[in-house]
């Protein structure tokens, strides 16, 4: 059977027709029958490599000549053993005088590389190498709930750093796949971080490197988390059609059978970026969509990497903030009370929340509980050293055209105060 979300079947590389393939170097026949085993279609095959669907239409055809650097690629990210592809005949039915893998050079350097591996994975890359790596970022996350994210940002990086080194050495070894989830993990922790220091370049690329890693690790669900994590990025940065292409492009990651946690929570990615674009009917039918994701018994118990199931009150939390973005202050209002119950949401999400609580109270009319909730959520911001939170604020302020009541006085008082601090 064809496992798309999990390891390839142990029992592949023995297989008559891949031990033949392997043993002429045949790249083609070894490609496709990774694709096969994986149930990719050649578009994901393209996806999961980095290369476009044409090139790799041709190299699984034989009409695509590899080099020595995309031979090492394709093994890297399919995770093909090189110390099985051995120098042969050219495999027969690919045209007279076909070399589709370059075997002259590769095959001296695919022996070199034979000799000089070890018969068993090297000692500093094991079964335990995975977890120790995701626990680290873990400590981190718990860290980031009271600590300022500049004080975080430079480990984190450093441990995106040490991920990539040791995903580098485990990249022929069993155990490369779930280090390359660690390695995803990390590079998206970093981004948050980046993000909320206001450091959007910074953020798009570690994004842009869990992404990458995800795809490495074949981890589907990793690949649409971190996806629809870029895609959300993109659209509070103010370009929410990019969210919508990244998020579409997530859906399909993710298939028609995912999990209804990790469909709910992509449907709300998908309704925000359709508010932020002004387009009111289609928010709609994704935040509908999510709650029937949402009523499915399957989600009690979350697949990793979403820690909690998401539920009706996160669906009105996201229907709160589409309220605001299509400037439907009333209904936005509605949808808070619902989430939160009254109660104020704590940490850095929590007063990026009350910023956009404030925006609804502020389109409402209701201007004096709009400078009180943006100013609780400033001196939130300025305690857990959030650059994100603060620039909210700031411009929640320059958006109001009202009177200069007291309360708004006050936030002026206390911007100005937190830039001469």
């Amino acid at each position: 059977m064809p496992e798309r979300d999990g390891g390839l079947p142990p029992e592949l590389w023995s297989r008559p027709a891949m031990a033949a393939a392997l043993a002429t170097c045949d790249m083609p026949t070894v490609v496709e029958g990774v694709r096969l085993a994986r149930g990719w279609s050649q578009g994901e095959l393209a996806r999961a490599v980095g290369y476009s669907q044409s090139w790799v239409s041709r190299v699984v055809n034989g009409q695509q000549s590899l080099t020595v650097d995309q031979v090492r690629d394709l093994t890297g990210r399919l995770g093909i053993p090189v110390h099985l592809l051995r120098f042969g005949r050219p495999a027969a039915g690919r045209g007279k005088g076909a070399d589709p893998t370059r075997r002259r050079d590769f095959g001296r350097v695919v022996a070199a590389a034979a000799l000089a591996l070890p018969a068993a994975p090297r000692t500093d890359v094991d079964e335990a190498t995975a977890p120790v790596l995701r626990a680290v970022t873990g400590g981190q996350r718990r860290l980031d709930a009271v600590s300022p994210s500049r004080d975080l940002a430079r480990g984190a990086v450093a441990h995106v750093e040490l991920t990539g080194r040791m995903l580098a050495r485990a990249r022929h070894t069993p155990f490369a796949a779930d280090i390359a989830a660690a390695a995803s993990e990390a590079a998206g922790f970093a981004a948050w971080l980046h993000a909320d220091m206001g450091d959007t370049g910074s953020s798009r690329a570690h994004y842009r490197t869990a992404v990458r890693r995800a795809r490495q690790s074949g981890h589907g669900l990793l690949d649409a988390y971190m996806l629809g994590s870029l895609a959300s990025f993109e659209t509070d940065a103010d370009d929410p059609a990019l969210g919508l292409t990244l998020a579409q492009e997530a859906g399909r990651w993710l298939g028609a059978d995912a999990h209804p946690t990790a469909a709910a929570w992509l449907a709300c990615v998908r309704a925000l970026a359709q508010a932020g674009m002004g387009r009111a009917d289609e928010a709609a039918a994704e935040l509908r969509a999510a709650e029937a994701e949402v009523d499915r018994p399957e989600n009690a118990t979350p697949p990793w990497p979403w820690v909690f199931a998401f539920d009706h009150a996160k669906v009105a939390g996201c229907r709160a903030l589409a309220g605001v973005r299509l400037r439907r202050p009333h209904e936005a209002r509605a949808a808070f009370a619902e989430a939160f119950g009254g109660a104020r949401p704590g940490g850095k999400q929590g007063a990026l929340l009350m910023v956009e609580f404030a925006s609804a109270h502020a389109d409402a009319g209701d201007v004096d509980e709009a400078f009180r909730l943006a100013a609780a959520a400033l001196r939130a911001g300025a305690v857990c050293g959030s650059e994100r939170v603060v620039a909210r604020v700031r411009r929640f302020r320059r958006a109001y055209q009202g009177p200069a009541a007291r309360c708004v006085r006050d936030l002026d008082d206390e911007l100005a105060a937190l830039l001469v601090r």
